[in-house]
């Protein structure tokens, strides 16, 4: 059976160590339709309005193909470096593009990284093509992972965001996906891609700029995904780090282009001037022992980084932190995944880590078990 162990944990904060809005509504007023503000885990709202109304999003629809792209890479179920051979149907992609040539090979990374930086329809096809032979069987996958995420106002019509009858989202739904899609390292390898120039395999060059100006213009952003129609307006999902703690904020319905960016900093400075990171659990901090059946030793375990949850200054918060150790056969190498430590607050799951190994368990053996028995009856052994 899997072992709870539950630590209770109590956060006073002191007050006044920085003044809270106090009329946050006022202060936060934007011209967006739907606005959502939270951390880095999109558990905890930070700032919100209409962020459950559902919306057509344009292109941030393409943070859910960018996450089931990642996804597919670290389930080994596709390769950064594999060729994929461009169909006439994804060169001859409207709207955004990367400019990719029929019938050319190009590595599946490049096209990610098309998707990502310059919004490019053309590589979200040849993707979509790949990965699940057409951009339908693509769709029906980004719904199957939307609920999975517990993306209650979501569909998804296509996988690029260009208009298409039946396609929404929420604020709050973006959010969750962005947030998903910022836990991969190799998002992140081309989410901070400001200026290149692409080089295609027959030598042509084109100039990618981050449709995603806080990248250069907003310290800590590292992510996000903008987008325009018509019909959705302009809209954007930022992520940023700072001070210890991510913040994710997104807009849609914007007026225009330099609103959006406009506003979206005006939200990412209210959450990083209004909360603060606190720490549970330090890394290589052991947090207890396991005598697991057939053991060697007991597991001692941990978490690999600092334990942190998001909270707002001049609060008093209470946290319960969990530990659930898993169903483990042994072996057990230092450094494995173990379990789980939640932080809890009101009964809700704000955060989660994984538990790691800080010691390797054998299995004991014929003789170990000999000299335990032999040890209870008070018999010495010389091994």
């Amino acid at each position: 059976m899997k072992k709870i162990i539950v630590l209770l944990f109590t956060l006073l904060l002191i007050s006044g160590t920085q003044t809270v809005f106090a009329e946050e509504n006022k202060t936060l007023k934007t011209s967006a339709k739907a606005v959502y503000v939270t951390d880095g885990n999109a558990k905890d709202e930070l700032y919100s309005f209409d962020a459950d109304k559902r919306y057509p999003i344009a292109s941030m629809v393409k943070i859910m193909t960018a996450l089931i792209t990642c996804e597919a890479i670290e389930r080994g179920n596709a390769k950064v470096d594999e060729q994929i051979v461009v169909t006439p149907t994804a060169s001859g992609m409207g709207g955004s593009q990367m400019f990719l040539d029929s019938g050319l090979s190009y590595p599946l990374g490049d096209l990610l990284k098309g998707v990502i930086v310059v919004s490019a329809n053309d590589a979200c096809l040849a993707i979509a093509e790949r990965l699940q032979g057409s951009e339908e069987g693509f769709v029906e996958t980004m719904n199957a992972r939307a609920k999975e995420l517990g993306m209650q106002n979501t569909h998804f019509a296509n996988c690029t965001g260009l208009p298409a009858s039946g396609g929404y989202s929420s604020a709050r739904d973006v959010a969750k996906m962005l947030s998903e899609l910022s836990k991969h390292e190799l998002y992140h390898t081309y989410s901070k891609v400001w200026l290149e120039d692409y080089v295609h395999p027959d030598g042509r060059t084109t100039t990618f700029t981050n449709t995603n100006k806080l990248i250069r213009f907003y310290d800590g952003c590292d992510g996000g995904k903008t987008g325009f129609t018509n019909e959705a307006g302009f809209c954007l999902a930022a992520t940023a780090k700072k001070n210890g703690i991510r913040v994710i904020s997104v807009v849609i319905g914007e007026s225009d282009s330099k609103t959006r960016f406009a506003d979206s900093t005006k939200l990412l400075n209210y959450a990083f001037g209004a909360y603060t990171s606190k720490t549970l659990l330090k890394a290589g901090e052991i947090i207890g022992e396991e005598n697991l059946k057939g053991g060697k030793e007991p597991l001692v375990y941990g978490v690999k980084d600092d334990f942190t949850v998001t909270v707002k200054r001049g609060d008093n918060d209470e946290y319960e932190v969990k530990t659930v150790i898993n169903d483990l056969e042994l072996p057990v190498a230092a450094g494995d995944i173990v379990g789980k430590v939640y932080a809890v607050k009101g009964g809700e799951i704000v955060e989660e880590r994984d538990l790691y190994a800080f010691n390797s368990v054998e299995k004991q053996t014929y003789g170990d078990s000999l000299e335990d028995v032999l040890g209870k009856w008070g018999v010495k052994t010389d091994r």
